[in-house]
């Protein structure tokens, strides 16, 4: 006994060193990277597990605690983390950080001189190993050697010229070779190699160097941007952007991440072009979910209601009618998009028509409802078998003997019974219905869109598509915006979860 205990406890020891090695490796590389919030929940993770696992603190909580850490890592963590990303502006445009907008605003703002000469460059290093250019102009006849601080201007007689006059090598310069052109790669690319006054030379692949000129500052006292040439200052204008203060829709890219708060929730429904396609998108949500559960319920009711009677060959209908809940609904959806076909789609050829289905929004909606009913009918087919079986049969006996007619007694005894029954599960197809992502998006991409007048929403996006295309759909993704409709859609969804659990009274055990 004495042997079993001191093998579970050192068992024990080993698996808590494990896990806690992995994890802090994780965590050291979430730091390396800069994510310090993921390393932080991973360094507490790890205290948590040593704690409670090597010591006596709580006995329940080494049974609750993976599951704890599952919640807060994939429920808790990215809802947090969207409803922090609704209050930024955070879009194509505006990714990084402002210290990295402002220098990359001073790599992109620089113009080439078009009158100015080209160079032949040979790219290598001088004496004292500072990285450098040996140029050369033929027609003007101008050599010279430049680094990031200093040029030397060259006589032809110093140079070893090839037939085109172009500079090969130079006295105290060595030639890089591929291997090491190569390790300095990123050093090559933002070096400006230093010409006269507030010119630079720019290389243009590793054998050509235009000229250019530094066209925007940035004075760091002011927090401002200023074009030498045009005369115009930017200033930071709060939306993470740098705007011209004389004409604000001017402004510079790219921008960087800013907090602007709730204007994005503001923007749903003040801002018309966001809020009249919502408008539209929220509608057709919320009509496809009920639509959804309407039909699927209906025609599950009444399949279940024709084979609860015996007859011959029940089993094997039975069987049948559960095929299509049984396949992939990706193989369902994709065969369903080809049977709609225009040309040469199963139900054109069957009905003798030429519909363009997902050309039409009114078709391309039928067609959304009916591949949606056939994938999902089997499900409450199967559910309101078995809440037809619990329904005592006494019931009916009693409503028939005391007069009630077939109709009546469905009507009157079965269907409020089985409603009572099936309720929480209707609610919870309606809210998996509200986000059903896969079927628009394979079956018709929320399509027909308008694209000509600019159009994002199609006529059979729901609310999560619609998202989907805000993000990552056009050119300008912007995540911000579409986190903040994910915010609403999640409120949504889990307002009808928690209704569907209220009405189920399932909580009412834990009391």
């Amino acid at each position: 006994m004495l042997i079993t205990k001191r093998f579970s406890y050192f068992a024990k020891v080993i698996l808590t060193a494990i896990a806690s090695t992995i994890l802090i490796f994780f965590a050291q590389s979430a730091l390396a990277q800069g994510e310090t919030q993921i390393a932080l929940f991973l360094f507490i993770a790890t205290a948590a597990i040593i704690i409670t696992y090597l010591t006596r603190v709580s006995i329940p909580l080494k049974f609750f605690l993976p599951g704890m850490l599952f919640l807060f890592a994939f429920v808790l963590g990215p809802v947090i983390y969207t409803i922090s990303m609704s209050t930024f502006q955070y879009q194509t445009g505006n990714y990084i950080s402002k210290p990295q907008s402002i220098e990359r605003l001073l790599e992109l703002g620089v113009i080439s001189d078009e009158n100015a000469p080209s160079f032949d460059v040979v790219l290598g290093k001088t004496s004292i190993g500072k990285l450098a250019i040996l140029a050369s102009n033929s027609q003007i006849k101008r050599y010279f050697l430049s680094t990031k601080d200093e040029i030397t201007d060259l006589a032809p007689s110093e140079l070893t010229l090839d037939e085109n006059g172009v500079a090969q090598s130079a006295p105290n310069f060595t030639v890089l070779n591929g291997a090491d052109r190569s390790k300095l790669d990123k050093e090559i690319a933002s070096t400006r190699f230093k010409y006269q006054g507030d010119f630079f030379i720019k290389l243009e692949g590793l054998s050509a160097g235009l000229i250019n000129q530094q066209s925007l500052f940035y004075d760091s006292a002011s927090d401002t941007f200023k074009n030498k040439l045009t005369g115009a200052t930017y200033k930071d204008n709060g939306r993470g952007n740098y705007a011209n203060i004389d004409n604000p829709s001017e402004i510079l890219q790219p921008g960087w991440r800013s907090p602007i708060w709730f204007d994005h929730y503001k923007n749903l429904v003040t801002d018309p072009t966001i809020r009249k396609p919502l408008f539209k998108v929220f509608v057709w949500t919320f009509t496809f979910a009920f639509l959804t559960v309407l039909t699927q319920f209906a025609l599950g009711l009444l399949v279940a209601l024709t084979l609860n009677k015996p007859f011959f060959g029940r089993r094997f209908y039975r069987s049948i009618f559960i095929l299509p809940y049984a396949m992939p609904s990706i193989m369902s959806i994709l065969i369903w998009g080809g049977m709609f076909d225009t040309e040469f789609g199963a139900i054109n050829n069957l009905f003798g028509t030429n519909i363009a289905w997902f050309q039409n929004a009114t078709f391309a909606r039928a067609a959304v409802i009916v591949v949606n009913l056939w994938l999902g009918f089997p499900y409450f087919y199967l559910v309101t078998s078995g809440a037809l079986q619990a329904i005592p049969s006494e019931l009916a006996e009693a409503a028939a003997i005391d007069g009630a007619k077939p109709r009546q007694i469905f009507s009157r005894v079965t269907l409020p019974l089985l409603l009572q029954i099936v309720s929480p599960l209707l609610v919870a197809s309606f809210a998996f219905n509200f986000n059903n992502f896969n079927l628009i998006y394979l079956l018709t991409g929320g399509g027909p869109t308008n694209l000509l007048d600019g159009e994002i929403a199609g006529a059979t996006d729901i609310l999560i598509s619609y998202t989907y295309k805000i993000a990552f759909g056009t050119n300008i993704q912007n995540l911000g915006l579409a986190s903040a409709i994910s915010v609403i859609i999640f409120l949504i969804v889990a307002s009808i979860s928690l209704y569907g659990i209220r009405r189920s009274k399932v909580l009412d055990s834990f009391k």
